[in-house]
């Protein structure tokens, strides 16, 4: 049923507080100002005050002729330092992302453990699965510049 396992790890860094940093990855709804490959962001349900339990629907663009779907939904938060969740889609898993400082920076850790989900993923893995990732690579390292300069225009 489920196609390739991908643990996909990234960690950012940005010259901003932790608080900044954690405001503007929460305040997801406004990813697709800032970052190119968020094509959409549609909140499904509230959850609580915390945002615990939260549901998300996320589009995104790729660098390659393809879009990903899925829900997003909010399993744990420890502001501002941890947020976990869990996505269905096109990919099923679990994710962590870790907000803390690192040689006078603050760093973002995401650490995603999913399963690709559409038939066309799982048939070409064995060939493309390098592709997959130099794809996915591309699309955090240009988050990261981009939540970098939005920062820096607030400071």
């Amino acid at each position: 049923m489920w196609g390739e396992h991908y643990a996909l790890v990234n960690t950012w860094r940005v010259d901003a507080p932790p608080e900044r940093v954690w405001q503007a990855l929460t305040d997801v709804e406004t990813w697709p100002a800032w970052w190119p490959f968020v094509e959409a962001v549609e909140k499904i349900h509230t959850g609580d005050l915390d945002g615990l339990d939260s549901v998300w629907r996320y589009t995104w663009k790729t660098l390659l002729p393809y879009k990903l779907h899925f829900e997003l939904r909010i399993t744990r938060i420890e502001a501002p330092e941890r947020v976990e969740a869990e996505v269905q889609g096109d990919v099923y898993g679990r994710g962590v992302c870790r907000i803390y400082r690192e040689n006078g920076l603050t760093a973002v850790r995401y650490e995603w453990n999913v399963r690709t989900c559409r038939p066309w993923m799982k048939w070409l893995a064995p060939i493309a699965r390098p592709i997959f990732w130099w794809n996915h690579a591309k699309v955090m390292k240009r988050g990261e510049a981009e939540l970098a300069r939005r920062l820096a225009r607030q400071s």
